[in-house]
């Protein structure tokens, strides 16, 4: 469903006062049913490397299996990057990420990847080691027993033990200190109807798979909350984020909900699975989308809760609720406002789902062209589905989203998506460029 040049027109405007570039919307989106096909494992295809991005994304939606301090996204890149180290280092077809260890000729890669997966996944999650042993014993079940199958699983081995060791020392294993808010207006504190404790505060003092620093593509300040740009910003979000908004149309309801209805780093790997899948990719190819975009969006993390808990932005729940205490003549307080979703635990500016989107749609427009049409499902939401143009189409739509559930304004979407376009260009140029076959 098209959306209305009303909504087009409010978010151009609100960008514009805000000295900034709206979100250009380039796609149409539409609900189709969804359709899902397995597809078998075959030795040396790209298969494996989806299988292993599923188990994982399993592990993360088991209760409990996270640590509530240890962002997901950590777990996904060193996956990955431990997948590609250990093809590299056999196949030599680019250089390593990080390192590469000794193989001798005719050790398989499809062997090493397999043993690497698992043994990242066994050492993140000890408790849940049944899922990624079974897979394991399936996948090389296929591969024949040769000399060099062997040789592959000892490449893997020693590459998942020397990543797992380097990230060890990264300070995710922090415990921050408690948080102290504010009480000036724009000051930051606890949202509600639950007020929980804002998550992930040290997340951007951990060390970056790529970047120098989190604080490498720090955005801007803000425009000030008595500022007319801030005014229209909020005012959009309050007039279309409601809960009961009579100015959101029903799609716009609709996609509201559909991005907010699953982890959206989940999101992007699962488009990146089925961009796999159904290109029949190969193993080398695969382990390069998967390490380019996983580490993108761990890095682009990192970037993200680096601003927000340097710059402590309140969450428009709070200012739109407190209003006339910001000093702004263009901000007409409403302490029963409420949003359509729940608020998350942490500061508005810069957003989430604009900087992790926008990272994602970047190192995969490096890799598939601009103009891919995909159509994208949410393990939050079955059985709806929105197809797009293009990767950047896609996150437009999971940016915008956010305001019509009244989580961000568009100062903070725009802010966020300057800097995943960021992360994901400098993840691109300092890893590798697709092997050919994926252009």
């Amino acid at each position: 469903m098209r959306k209305t040049g009303r909504t087009l027109v409010l978010l151009a405007t609100a960008a514009a006062a805000a000295g900034m570039t709206a979100p250009a919307l380039a796609a149409t989106a539409r609900h189709e049913p969804v359709s899902r096909s397995a597809v078998a494992f075959t030795p040396g295809s790209g298969q494996s490397v989806v299988d292993w991005n599923r188990e994982l994304i399993t592990i993360l939606g088991t209760p409990g299996a996270q640590p509530a301090t240890v962002h997901p996204t950590r777990s996904l890149a060193i996956l990955q990057a431990a997948e590609y180290d250990a093809v590299t280092s056999i196949t030599h077809a680019a250089p390593s990420y990080l390192f590469s260890v000794s193989a001798p000729r005719g050790a398989r890669p499809d062997a090493a990847a397999d043993q690497a997966a698992h043994d990242v996944l066994t050492a993140l999650y000890p408790t849940l080691k049944s899922g990624p042993d079974q897979l394991l014993a399936g996948e090389l079940a296929a591969i024949p027993d040769t000399r060099g199958k062997q040789q592959g699983i000892r490449v893997g081995d020693i590459v998942a033990k020397r990543l797992i060791g380097i990230r060890s020392s990264d300070g995710s294993a922090v415990t921050p200190p408690p948080f102290v808010a504010g009480n000036q207006p724009g000051d930051y504190r606890l949202t509600p109807p639950n007020f929980p404790a804002p998550m992930f505060t040290n997340w951007g003092s951990v060390t970056p798979f790529v970047l120098n620093n989190g604080r490498q593509f720090r955005p801007a300040p803000p425009p000030p909350i008595t500022s007319r740009a801030y005014a229209r910003a909020l005012n959009q979000v309050k007039s279309l984020g409601q809960d009961s908004s009579t100015t959101r149309t029903a799609d716009e309801t609709t996609l509201a909900k559909f991005w907010g209805a699953a982890p959206i780093w989940n999101v992007w790997n699962e488009i990146a699975q089925k961009l796999a899948v159904t290109r029949h990719a190969s193993l080398e190819q695969t382990v390069t989308v998967f390490a380019n975009l996983d580490l993108a969006l761990a890095d682009a993390t990192i970037g993200m809760y680096d601003a927000k808990y340097h710059y402590l932005v309140w969450r428009p729940i709070t200012a739109i609720r407190l209003g006339n205490t910001a000093g702004n003549p263009g901000i007409v307080g409403d302490p029963t406002w409420n949003p359509l979703a729940v608020t998350a635990a942490d500061p508005t500016y810069p957003g989430a789902h604009a900087t992790i989107s926008q990272a994602a749609a970047t190192v995969l427009s490096a890799f598939y062209g601009d103009h891919h049409r995909l159509t994208v499902s949410s393990d939050g939401d079955p059985g709806v589905t929105r197809t797009f143009n293009s990767f950047q189409a896609a996150a437009n739509e999971a940016t915008l989203s956010r305001i019509f559930a009244g989580q961000h304004t568009m100062i903070d979407l725009v802010a966020g998506q300057q800097l995943g376009r960021h992360v994901g260009d400098f993840v691109l140029q300092h890893l590798r460029s697709a092997p050919a076959e994926a252009r």
